[in-house]
């Protein structure tokens, strides 16, 4: 018998170290040629590490949230044969040993559903969970809103996503046994004196990193502006009636993406990326669209690649198998970079104001917000009109305000004439 180390791998884009974010086997497991045993994030994205050998697992060199250097040693397998490392460099002498059993950090730990076993059937673990009044539940805007049509008090369900994020089976799990607000109100008042310590790694890591240095470096400022979406949503159901079934439904994300290209054309200031070392604007004539997705890992900006050039159709199937990739964990490196500009939406929950944090290096984000029916005076006379606001954030180093202003105006009258966002 041998073994055979395998080292951290030169990931490439001049990265040279990663985070360790989650290993899929543990000290004694067997292992098989092609078989995922780690992942790590770079800076953009989450990377698979798989096993060149088939073998028994015998030690771990790092983990989850440990930063791991290109060419350090990653885990030892032993094999049939002489491996790839001699005896007198026995991998005890070289390889921190990890405990059979690591810490549980099941609340944070990212999985992949294409390489993970599937999740067993939810079974919640007793009638309901008490929260504080004032402890935001985790949960996408999907499942909030699913909760919302089903009456269920969020804080009442136990979450068994990543970092206790609620699933759709969650709630179904909920549901099955039977419980009521009604009955369970007295329990959710029991004083509780627990805690709970959830290690920051991986994804949410990089999240909050970029975040942190979004606000810190750019000067941000956001506008909002209030728009008239009942044309387009008109024109929206009608080709969704006559064409859905052959080109597949429209969103309003895809028009609002045509809209940011029309728009771009009289402000290519806003389609720009800023280098604040070099003190370099660079703008560009390529409009890569991120489409800001939540998946359970965190949020993730999956890229339209040159929707200047794409159809109303062909830029709503590629948001959606975007999203699709991001949501399960299938999104490449290049799939997640390259954006010029970002539009970002919570969908039914998107409130009527919100102020998006930069995406640097990007100099703009517009956000969108729900769509609202409110009487609206249209030439003297009051009517119901459907309405939504857009607000949008700049780096007021690169943008001026009145630009900001113009363009979101001019993303407005493009959606409340839809014909001319296909007007050349």
């Amino acid at each position: 018998m041998g073994t055979h180390v395998i080292k951290m791998p030169d990931i490439g884009e001049g990265i040279a170290e990663v985070e360790l974010s989650q290993w899929h086997v543990k000290v004694g497991d067997m292992v098989v040629e092609d078989q995922v045993l780690a992942d790590v994030m770079t800076d953009k994205a989450m990377v698979d590490i798989p096993s060149p050998v088939h073998g028994k697992v015998i030690a771990l060199g790092g983990q989850p949230g440990e930063v791991m250097a290109v060419g350090s040693i990653l885990i030892s397998i032993e094999v049939e044969g002489a491996g790839n490392v001699k005896e007198s460099t026995a991998p005890a002498a070289a390889i921190k040993e990890a405990p059979v059993a690591a810490p549980k950090v099941e609340a944070v730990v990212e999985s992949k559903p294409a390489v993970v076993a599937p999740r067993p059937a939810v079974i919640c673990q007793g009638p309901m969970v008490a929260r504080e009044a004032d402890e935001r539940p985790l949960a996408s805007p999907a499942v909030r809103k699913h909760a919302l049509d089903l009456g269920i008090q969020l804080r009442l369900v136990r979450g068994s996503g990543p970092a206790g994020r609620i699933l759709h089976e969650d709630l179904e799990a909920y549901l099955a046994q039977g419980q009521s607000n009604a009955s369970t109100a007295t329990a959710a008042y029991a004083q509780r004196n627990d805690e709970q310590q959830i290690p920051v790694i991986g994804m949410r890591r990089k999240i909050a990193q970029r975040m942190q240095d979004a606000t810190q470096r750019a000067a941000h400022f956001s506008y909002v502006e209030e728009i008239d979406v009942t044309a387009v949503e008109e024109l929206r159901a009608h080709l969704n009636e006559k064409h859905g079934a052959t080109r597949g439904k429209l969103t309003l994300l895809p028009f609002l993406v045509r809209a940011l290209v029309v728009a771009l054309r009289d402000f290519p200031q806003i389609n720009a990326r800023y280098d604040d070392e070099a003190q370099v604007i660079t703008r560009l004539g390529a409009v890569h669209v991120g489409v800001a997705t939540q998946a359970d890992i965190g949020l993730m900006v999956p890229v339209v690649r040159h929707a200047e050039a794409r159809s109303l159709w062909d830029n709503a199937a590629e948001i959606s198998r975007l999203a699709t990739a991001a949501r399960t964990g299938k999104a490449s490196r290049d799939e997640l970079s390259g954006s010029t500009i970002t539009l970002t939406s919570l969908g039914a929950l998107g409130g009527i104001v919100s102020t998006p944090v930069l995406n640097l290096p990007e100099v703009a984000i517009v956000g969108v917000n729900k769509i609202v029916e409110r009487p609206m005076v249209v030439k003297g006379q009051i009517v119901i009109r459907k309405m939504m606001n857009l607000s949008s954030s700049f780096d007021h180093r690169v943008v001026d305000g009145m630009d900001a202003a113009l363009f979101i105006q001019a993303i407005r009258g493009l959606l409340e004439q839809p014909a001319t966002l296909f007007v050349e």
